[in-house]
């Protein structure tokens, strides 16, 4: 019988996963949930001092917890970021695409900056990183590619038009990626988060800051909503949970405003 003091075996043991927008909010919590499943995990973030932080934080926990400072827009960042991760550990099993950007407003107050700020972040930040984790995973025989989408990519709110947009372009990213890699064992996923209580929201106390303010709203927690990643992420290699939604109970998204 096995000593009861022995250490609990993680379902992310040897694994190695990149997190991008790691340094804070569902992020953080995520890159949390995979290290206390025994992954190494490298977070990357375009705030270098929010970075080191949640590093720090996070290292409490025992594996490796590596902070790249990122920009997903920059192709050349984006190639060190896996060049690094590359050369700590060898090998790279998790993708995930949490890096994102919000500007909120009424279509015809939107300014251009703001749109693409918010489509090159979420779109064009996830392209880069899914192709540098592609050209890793396909000649490593699979991985796993997770990419946060939103409730806003099927049920739009008011005054979101540039968000909305980016994550309905990450569901169909997802879809093509799961079906390029199909034939190499790379399954993609995209996990749709409503209300949750990140940092920003939090500051905001619970109202909308990216849209129209609706009021204090339902939230689950950070906590939670990694669990929907973690759970993708320890699938075994044969399954994938492709699309999943995970929201308050209590949340309009059917009839939403």
């Amino acid at each position: 019988m096995r000593d009861m003091q022995e250490e609990r075996m993680g379902k992310l043991d040897g694994k190695v996963a990149i997190v991008t927008g790691g340094g804070s909010g569902i992020g953080k919590g995520i890159a949390r949930a995979f290290a206390q499943e025994g992954c190494s995990v490298v977070i990357s973030g375009r705030n270098a001092e929010r970075l080191a932080a949640a590093a720090e934080e996070l290292a409490a926990i025992g594996p490796d917890i590596v902070p790249v400072p990122t920009d997903v827009r920059k192709e050349e960042e984006v190639q060190a970021l896996f060049e690094k991760t590359m050369a700590r550990f060898g090998r790279l099993d998790i993708l995930v695409n949490n890096a994102g950007a919000f500007g909120g407003g009424s279509i015809d107050k939107l300014s251009l900056e703001t749109w693409n700020q918010v489509l090159e972040t979420c779109v064009t930040g996830t392209f880069l990183c899914t192709r540098e984790a592609f050209r890793i995973m396909k000649g490593a025989g699979g991985g796993r590619i997770i990419n946060i989408g939103s409730i806003s990519a099927q049920m739009p709110r008011h005054h979101s038009s540039a968000y909305a947009t980016a994550k309905f372009a990450v569901s169909g990213l997802t879809k093509s990626t799961a079906l390029d890699g199909r034939e190499f064992g790379i399954a993609a996923s995209v996990l749709h988060p409503g209300n949750t209580l990140v940092e920003r929201r939090a500051a905001a106390g619970t109202r909308s800051t990216a849209g129209r303010d609706e009021g204090e709203e339902p939230m689950v927690s950070v906590e939670t909503m990694a669990q929907g990643a973690l759970l993708m992420a320890t699938l075994p290699p044969e399954a994938n949970l492709y699309e999943a939604i995970m929201l308050p109970v209590t949340q309009l998204y059917l009839g939403r405003g």
